[in-house]
């Protein structure tokens, strides 16, 4: 490692590893354990390898988790940590964790924590001062990006959104001029009142992806403008079962965000008021970008009397 004299070496953790180079587990460590979201074939060697040898699982399901076991010959003991009983497991697991076992933490599929139980886990881990390890793989999240066709530099997981229609309106609205790609999962009873409310609310003409059961066998994928995408799944209620997710393409920047009636307010309010107070005053009576009236209020200040 080459290193100029300014130069401090990164700290980082060494990988777990046998002498021959396969994988093992530490004492102590908790691995955060990505299993298939459908087709078992995707899990990982290292995967297997960890849930072969830590002392226990801890699952969000310990009857699908058992499953998943059985397929691939492992006994290995489970405990169930779930939404609704993961605070009361955190002292036993953490206690564990000190004395030095090797604990897995596994969802009913895919990675743990999106979407999933363990973060109030990992949090409270990482406050005690011990170690997690990611055992990457399976996601459904990244699994729909590389076949969406949408801009995957910048993208926002947004989870599902809430059950009730007011509620997932008022959602909608506070994402819908995000410029980044957002990414949703949705259950197959919400799937079509949600196409048909990011229409509505995001717009009809947006790009967007809808993923159903991926990895799976009834797999489908298709691309299309929300509103056609909302009109496909109508026509097709037989689709309407699985598990999805849905990317939807980020807002165009508006070009001017500012409206003529913003800047009819601002032209008044700067006749009696300083600045900023005019611009503050603005803002709050159209709702236009505050940046953006006081970059324009400067202009006309600086540069030519409003017009």
């Amino acid at each position: 490692m080459n290193l100029s004299s300014d130069d401090q070496p990164i700290t980082t953790q060494h990988v777990d590893a046998l002498p021959d180079g396969s994988p093992s587990v530490l004492p102590g460590v908790l691995y955060v354990v990505a299993t298939p979201i459908g087709n078992l074939a995707d899990i990982s060697e290292r995967a297997l390898n960890v849930l072969r040898t830590v002392d226990y699982i801890a699952a969000e399901d310990t009857r699908h988790t058992a499953q998943l076991l059985r397929h691939f010959g492992i006994a290995a003991p489970l405990l169930s940590c779930h939404e609704h009983n993961e605070r009361e497991r955190i002292p036993k697991l953490l206690r564990d964790l000190r004395t030095g076992k090797s604990i897995a933490l596994v969802s009913d599929a895919g990675t743990p924590l999106l979407s999933d139980p363990g973060f109030p886990l990992l949090r409270a881990l990482h406050a005690e001062g011990l170690r997690a390890v990611p055992i990457p793989g399976a996601s459904s999240v990244t699994a729909a990006l590389s076949v969406a066709g949408l801009a995957t530099d910048r993208f926002a997981f947004e989870g599902f959104l809430p059950a009730k229609t007011g509620a997932r309106q008022v959602r909608l609205q506070t994402l819908k001029h995000s410029p980044y790609t957002l990414v949703l999962l949705e259950s197959s009873h919400r799937v079509q009142a949600s196409l048909e409310d990011m229409s509505l609310i995001l717009g009809e003409q947006r790009p967007a992806f809808l993923g159903r059961e991926l990895t799976k066998q009834f797999e489908e994928i298709r691309q299309a403008p929300l509103q056609a995408l909302a009109e496909w799944m109508r026509a097709h209620p037989e689709r309407q079962r699985g598990e999805f997710v849905i990317v939807v393409a980020g807002a165009e920047p508006d070009p001017d965000p500012i409206d003529e009636t913003a800047r009819h307010v601002l032209r008044l309010l700067l006749a009696e008021l300083p600045l900023k107070r005019a611009v503050a005053l603005a803002a709050e009576i159209s709702g236009a970008p505050k940046n953006a009236l006081y970059t324009l209020a400067l202009t006309w200040q600086n540069d030519q009397p409003p017009s």
